[in-house]
Formats: structure tokens, C-alpha cells, sequence
């Protein structure tokens, strides 16, 4: 077994092992190869605590105990010690019942994700009509407890999960979610559209996507960024389709009868959702089903944490008050404000595949930088400017609009990498089976932060007078914060070099 390091990279591992430690240090790529090309020494240790499947799902068996000897002492050379990691597991990395998996989870967060992503369709349709005499703080409330929710519920979801698969989470959450969509039709008070959306919508959406997520990082390591991005694209192509749909409906066939509509198609979304999401590994033995906050002593996983919060704060800013923005700012018709949210869904469609690919190349906190630095600059530079334009009745526009469009490509592809490269960047700093916990325990810190973020923009507009300057300011200062902590996070990790793999 070669113990040579060329190419070996901190962090992320090209051949299909896990080690539970990633310390920039420690480099089990070369014992993992070795592992992966000799078959015979596929097999797998009785003392482990984990259990590896082989492509096909099986289980490999030890052949005698001179096998069991050979492995332990190869996988344990003097010669690189600090390679040997704790825990080794093989990964499918593709074959037909893994992509079945991300094919469950695509539509899982194209039912889910989508009615995230129309949620500033409805706060514009909502503040004209059936909600017209609410402020926008008090509408503002509805939709952050929706997202609160969404992401709060995963601190008991996914250790849940981790123990015992996402079977019933799944059918759990598809009788919710459905709920919702069938009774917003009949929703016509404000406390209607906090149980039926906030809280309702908001627990359903909670239960589908955590285990959508989870589940790819068990039949997917190498290629994690790339099948999680694949499943991310179904969000950012439901935020494109359904508020399309819903502008063309509402006119013609009413609210009521647009909701129920929106809800037969997601009927037929979950059911391929709960065929075909799937976990493989075994749970860890003894493993609990109770939070763990102590992980947070972890500083990288800490400052991850962080700098989730302020990436998902700046994020829904845009995703909720685009519309409203558009329809305040008088640059275009009513028709295009309820598609401009298409265009931004649309640019992030390209935006959660193409930087979890990359990822899987260049490193996945590199490309995460990269996707933030996009969203940070695009908003102070595009959206901050055209928000202060528009308060200005001299200026065209064609320049308004114009610079709208752009933010709308650039943030939308740029803020993909938010939902799809985030687990991805969580799932490094954990073993796999751990993977659900650490990744719930994360949003759910992150979801107090969305139970503020839009309430709190919904104040700054009516302080500035029904602008919206300082909501754009403000998203850009979230991307500020949220690039530092991402990037702390690679210089512990993998230092200061600009070129390492991380």
C-alpha cells in the first residue's frame, strides 16, 4: 500500500471512505484507495461498528481471521499513522437504487422547496386582498413562522431519522404538506393562514426535506455535492413553475381552486418521495434520538453554524419582498413583479447543480466562498443601488429593471449553493451517522434566525417609509458575516493556503 502523499487534500476524500476525523492533518485517501482496489480486502472488520453495503446493498462478510488481521495491520501502518482513520465506510457513489434515492429527494423538495420558494407570490397576492389591512411585519409573521418551522423541526427529525430511517418521517410529512395546500383554499382570516401555512405548511416541509437531504449522504460521499445539488435543483425548479402557474390560475380559476390544484400535483411529487427515499447504514448502536447541543464545542462545526444563520437570513429577504419590491418600484407591469421571482428560482436551479459539482472538484468550502462572495457582491452592487434608484423619480425605468434582472440571475445562481452546498459543508465536519443530527442541530439554530429575519425586514420597510434600501443593505451585511464564518472555517481546517483542497 503506497503511503505517498501526492494529492492528498484536507477535508474532502476522493475515494468512497469517511474518516470520523477531519483534521487537515489526517489524509486517509491513500489506505482508502488501496482499500477500494483490492476486492478481496473488501472485507469488512466484526469488530467495526459499522457496517459497509457493497454496491448491490449487501452486506461483505469476513472470510477467516488471517483476513481480518491483514486488514487491521495495513489499515494501521507505521508508515502513515496519522491516516488511519477510526471508521470506514464504503459508498455506492451511483448505481440504480442510489439514484433512485436522489430521484425521491428531487421530488421531495420540488413538493417541499417549491412552496418555500412561492412564499413571495403569496405575500404579494395575500397584502392586496384577503390580508389588505395587515402591515407587512404582521404579514411578515405568517411566512417566518412557516420557515421557522420548516427548519426548527429538524432537531428532533433528524437524530429521529438516524435511528430509525426516514420511512415514516416521509409519510408523516406528505399527509401535512397536503394538508396545507388543500386548506389554504378555504383560508380567508389571519389566523386561518398562520395554522394552515405557518404552522401546518411549515412542519410538513420540515418533515420531507430533512430526510431528503440525510438520505443522500448514505449512498453518496465523492459524489455528495453532486447528487445533493441534482435533488436541490427540484426546489429552485418548483420556485419556477408554481408561481407561473399560480399567476396564470388566479385570474382565470380563482384562489381557492389554484391551491387545490397546486396540492393534486404535489400529491403525485410525494409519492414518488416516499417509494424511493431510502436510508442505508445502520444505526449507530446505542444511539440516541435526543439533540446534543455539546457538538457545538466543535469551533469549525460552530462557526458553520453561523454562518448557515446568516446565509438563510440573507436568503429569504430576497425569496419573500422580490415581488412586493418590483410592484413598489413601478419598473414593470403587475404581470412580470409575480415572474420576477421566477427568474431568480430560475437562475438557482443552475445555482444548486452546477457549485455542487464543482464542489466535488475544487473543494466544497472553496466553491461555497466563491457562491457567497457572488451573493455578497451582486447585492450591494445590484440590489442595494437599484432600491435607492427607485426612491428617485428621475431615474428610467429601463435602469431599474435592468439592474433588478441582473440581481435576480446573479443572486439566484449564486444563493443555490445556500440549500445544496450547506449539508455538504455540515455533512464534513461529522461521521455519517451522525450526519442527520449534526445537520438538524445546525438549522435549528439557523431557523431563529428566520423566525426574525422577515418580521424584522417588514419593520425596516415601514421605518423607511415603504422603501426597500434598507432590507437590500441588510441582506448584503448578512453575506458579509456569513463569508467571514465559512471562511474561518477553511483556514482551520485547511489553513491559509489559497490552493489547498477544501
Amino acid at each position: 500500500m503506497t503511503t505517498h502523499p501526492n494529492g492528498s487534500k484536507p477535508g474532502l476524500f476522493r475515494a468512497n471512505s469517511l474518516a470520523l476525523s477531519l483534521n487537515p492533518t489526517t489524509s486517509p485517501q491513500t489506505a482508502a484507495t488501496a482499500w477500494s482496489q483490492d476486492p478481496e480486502k473488501q472485507q469488512w472488520p466484526r469488530r467495526q461498528s459499522q457496517c459497509s453495503a457493497s454496491p448491490d446493498g449487501s452486506i461483505p462478510t469476513i472470510k477467516s481471521k488471517d483476513e481480518e488481521h491483514e486488514l487491521s495491520s495495513e489499515l494501521s501502518s507505521p508508515a502513515s499513522p496519522a491516516s488511519v482513520p477510526k471508521d470506514e465506510v464504503i459508498y455506492p457513489e451511483g448505481g440504480l437504487r442510489a439514484w433512485l434515492v436522489v430521484f425521491g429527494s428531487f421530488c421531495g423538495m420540488l413538493a417541499a422547496f417549491g412552496y418555500m420558494n412561492i412564499i413571495g407570490v403569496y405575500q404579494a397576492y395575500l397584502a392586496k386582498d384577503q390580508l389588505g389591512g395587515f402591515d407587512e411585519q404582521a404579514i411578515g409573521w405568517i411566512f417566518s413562522v412557516y420557515v421557522f418551522l420548516a427548519f426548527f423541526c429538524g432537531v428532533q427529525i433528524g437524530p429521529v431519522f438516524d435511528a430509525h430511517g426516514p420511512r415514516w418521517i416521509v409519510a408523516a410529512g406528505t399527509v401535512f404538506l397536503l394538508l396545507s395546500v388543500f386548506l389554504m383554499g378555504e383560508c380567508t382570516k389571519y389566523w386561518h393562514f398562520m395554522i394552515v401555512f405557518g404552522v401546518l405548511g411549515g412542519i410538513g416541509t420540515s418533515l420531507i426535506f430533512t430526510p431528503a437531504v440525510s438520505s443522500i449522504g448514505h449512498w453518496f460521499f465523492a459524489k455528495r455535492g453532486t447528487a445533493t445539488g441534482i435533488a436541490a435543483v427540484g426546489g429552485s425548479f418548483g420556485g419556477v413553475i408554481f408561481p407561473l402557474m399560480l399567476q396564470n390560475l388566479f385570474p382565470k380559476i380563482g384562489w381557492a381552486w389554484s391551491n387545490r390544484i397546486l396540492a393534486f400535483i404535489f400529491a403525485g411529487l410525494l409519492i414518488f418521495a416516499n417509494l424511493f427515499i431510502r436510508s442505508r447504514l445502520p444505526p449507530r448502536p446505542g444511539g440516541s434520538v435526543l439533540p446534543d447541543f455539546k457538538i457545538f464545542r466543535d469551533p469549525s462545526f460552530l462557526l458553520c453554524t453561523v454562518g448557515t444563520f446568516f446565509l438563510e437570513y440573507g436568503l429569504f429577504v430576497p425569496i419573500t419582498y422580490l415581488v412586493s419590491y418590483t410592484l413598489h418600484s413601478g419598473a414593470s407591469n403587475s404581470t412580470f413583479a409575480y415572474q420576477i421571482i421566477a427568474i431568480f428560482n430560475a437562475g438557482s436551479c443552475l445555482g444548486r447543480w452546477i457549485p455542487g459539482y464543482m464542489a466535488d472538484m475544487m473543494g466544497r468550502y472553496n466553491t461555497m466562498l466563491l457562491t457567497v462572495a457572488l451573493c455578497m457582491f451582486s447585492t450591494l452592487g445590484l440590489w442595494v443601488p437599484a432600491t435607492v434608484m427607485s426612491e428617485n423619480a428621475g431615474t428610467p425605468s429601463s435602469t431599474i429593471l435592468g439592474l433588478l434582472i441582473c440581481y435576480c440571475v446573479l443572486m439566484g445562481f449564486a444563493s443555490g449553493s445556500n440549500i445544496s452546498l450547506t449539508p455538504v459543508c455540515v455533512g464534513m465536519l461529522c461521521d455519517t451517522d451522525e450526519y442527520g443530527r449534526y445537520y438538524a442541530t445546525c438549522y435549528t439554530i439557523v431557523s431563529f434566525g428566520t423566525l426574525t429575519g422577515i418580521p424584522i425586514c417588514g419593520a425596516i420597510i415601514q421605518a423607511s417609509g415603504g422603501a426597500y434600501w434598507g432590507v437590500a443593505l441588510w441582506t448584503g451585511i448578512c453575506y458579509v458575516l456569513a463569508f467571514g464564518c465559512f471562511a474561518a472555517v477553511r483556514v482551520i481546517k485547511a489553513g491559509w493556503k489559497l490552493t489547498a483542497f477544501y
